[in-house]
């Protein structure tokens, strides 16, 4: 659980964040959304300790980030899975040396221990034959499913995904969808994405946050955010006719 508590951010005259408070509950696909420019990346680096807000608090289970010291800060890091939005995989080395990185780096574990790691998280994410080969010769799908085995080799508590759908099919953005929300609730993990796509919000928005300018417009469901009359969710999430439509046949079945 990541619990925010009235975060602000600045950078100069600059105020991002203004004043957020939430809660990102484990083992639910918490979504961040909002146009560009609401704030969602800063929040996000914030999320990560890549930033430290100028007030409030960010409480990763119970421990303040704040009042760590630098080796346990360091140690909550090790904590966290990233997926990026372009995957960030190394060209120059396998899939397999890909998420094999940061067992590598961060751990003392034998090569066979990593090997095993490895070989049970690329299954997991439906990749079995695919080891030896190059980012380059594999699909943008099957990258963002290197990304994420790498995100989740280390056994994080929190999982971060920057648009992960970002690029890719709608068909194959789906299965990554869901992938990322069996893998959440199977490792009872806190995930945290940000996105721009309104059919992961329908999909996997078990919680969403909505930020507009720098403030939390609101919060709920992806059952909720049908219901809502706030004017800026709405204007946000149906201003495709697709989502519009999709409105429509909800309020039509309501009444």
């Amino acid at each position: 659980m990541i619990e925010v508590e009235d975060v602000h951010k600045s950078f100069g005259s600059n105020h991002v964040l203004k004043g957020i408070s939430t809660v990102f509950e484990k083992g639910k696909t918490n979504l961040i959304i909002g146009q560009s420019g609401s704030g969602k990346t800063v929040f996000l680096k914030c999320l990560l300790g890549l930033f430290e807000p100028d007030e409030g608090q960010i409480c990763y289970n119970g421990q303040y980030y704040s009042e760590l010291s630098t080796n346990e800060r360091r140690d909550l890091r090790q904590e966290m899975g990233m997926v990026f939005q372009g995957s960030a995989l190394f060209d120059s080395m396998t899939v397999e040396g890909n998420v094999m990185f940061p067992l590598d780096m961060f751990t003392k574990q034998s090569k066979s221990e990593m090997q095993d790691r490895v070989d049970f998280v690329l299954k997991r994410v439906n990749l079995i034959d695919a080891h030896k080969r190059y980012p380059s010769e594999i699909s943008g799908g099957m990258q963002k499913r290197v990304a994420i085995a790498r995100a989740i080799v280390m056994n994080p508590k929190y999982l971060f995904c920057d648009e992960p759908n970002s690029g890719l099919d709608p068909k194959t953005a789906i299965l990554i969808d869901n992938l990322i929300q069996e893998i959440t609730q199977e490792y009872d993990i806190t995930t945290i994405i940000n996105t721009h796509d309104m059919n992961s919000v329908m999909e996997i928005g078990e919680k969403i946050i909505f930020l507009k300018n720098g403030y939390k417009e609101w919060e709920g469901t992806n059952k909720e955010i049908f219901k809502t009359d706030n004017e800026a969710v709405t204007d946000f999430v149906y201003s495709s006719e697709l989502f519009k439509k999709v409105r429509q046949m909800y309020i039509e079945e309501r009444n």
